[in-house]
């Protein structure tokens, strides 16, 4: 099975209700889809979305790495040769963390199709159904509370309350949303980077000794700021879990041995990749440290990989912020992997088992 061509699209969804974090409000899904067809009529998809203030990736970069970079470079290899094709991808180009890893999206789906079976049974297997949270946005406090028991009433169970705009109101928000949900559901608290290290201590030793009880509190200070995480961690009571300060393998390394974090959220759009978030995967798992596995607001393509490679690493992937399909109004994408609100389930269709993408607008490049 040999590469034969390389072709880019667009896909677009629109949400269910505006996403809103401290950094961003966005209303619709934007995916640049790659498609890598083989000389056998077989054909590997990835995806990956625009997250400029996140990973520094928009359209056009990830368009332009992966046609000028990537494709030239990976037209007549073979699929079976999985360590040379992935030495290609991450060599291609530096950082451009997104578009390496639509690119290894299509390349792992690939190689589950050559061996005929679903990506998460090469890469370890597992049970195939996994348990997601749902990302309640940040917005005035009736909002956020309708907002939540809207979701446990479709059977969610855990919920990530975004805040990080403003520490007051943000107590506020979440006491109410607490109130609420009166012990129905987990709930993990996404600062998004709002708070500065002595804020985030002093908001949540108030929620702390108020009796709210959180899951996790995730990234409540500058993505850079590794030492105000650890500042963080060693006062408050909560877990504190990294996301935009752990990227790939080596800033995981390092929030471990400085006791930064109690845990590290994987996602593939930060490490690069699969191959990537495997090796932090591991290092999480020698160091008898918890990982969660999440997403960015991105189509299902990639975050059905997401979903493969939690299942294969479930002894380390404790938590699942897979969401993505579920704020939007509909999904185009007909995979191997089902999303029904808070139930992710895979099939045994081989790769990531995509048969069809609904519109999907091609690009000419």
């Amino acid at each position: 099975m040999k590469i034969r061509d390389i072709r880019l699209g667009m896909l677009s969804v629109p949400l269910k209700t505006p996403f809103k974090t401290a950094m961003r409000t966005v209303k619709e899904i934007e995916d640049v889809v790659v498609m890598v067809e083989t000389d056998t009529g077989n054909i590997g998809y990835g995806s990956a979305p625009a997250t400029a203030v996140i990973t520094g990736d928009t359209h056009g970069s990830i368009i332009e790495a992966i046609s000028k970079l990537m494709s030239p470079a990976l037209l007549g290899r073979n699929i079976g040769d999985l360590n040379s094709l992935i030495n290609i991808v991450q060599n291609s180009i530096v950082r451009n963390f997104s578009a390496k890893a639509a690119m290894e999206i299509a390349i792992y789906d690939l190689y589950g199709q050559l061996y005929d079976a679903p990506l998460y049974q090469l890469l370890g297997g597992g049970d195939n159904v996994i348990t997601t949270d749902i990302t309640i946005s940040v917005d005035s406090i009736d909002k956020m509370v309708e907002d939540t028991l809207s979701a446990i009433d479709q059977g969610f169970e855990t919920l990530k309350i975004k805040v990080g705009k403003d520490p007051d109101v943000d107590i506020e928000r979440i006491k109410a949303i607490y109130t609420a949900v009166n012990g129905r559901a987990l709930i993990r608290l996404d600062a998004n980077q709002g708070w500065t290290p002595k804020q985030t201590v002093s908001i949540m030793r108030i929620l702390e000794n108020s009796g709210v009880q959180l899951e996790l509190l995730e990234q409540p200070v500058r993505g850079d700021d590794t030492e105000g995480m650890k500042y963080v961690t060693e006062r408050i009571n909560t877990p504190v879990m990294a996301d935009e300060s752990s990227f790939g393998p080596k800033e995981a390394i390092d929030l471990i041995r400085m006791r930064a974090a109690d845990i590290i959220n994987i996602k593939l759009m930060k490490a690069g990749g699969i191959s990537n978030a495997i090796k932090m995967a591991d290092i999480a798992g020698l160091y008898g440290v918890n990982c969660m596995i999440g997403c960015m607001l991105e189509s299902s393509i990639g975050v059905a990989a997401a979903a493969h490679l939690a299942v294969a690493k479930s002894s380390v992937i404790t938590k699942v912020d897979l969401d993505a399909p579920a704020l939007g109004k509909y999904d185009p994408v007909t995979s191997g992997v089902i999303f029904n609100n808070s139930e992710i389930r895979i099939t045994d269709l081989p790769g990531l088992g995509i048969s069809k993408v609904d519109n999907l607008t091609m690009l000419d490049i």
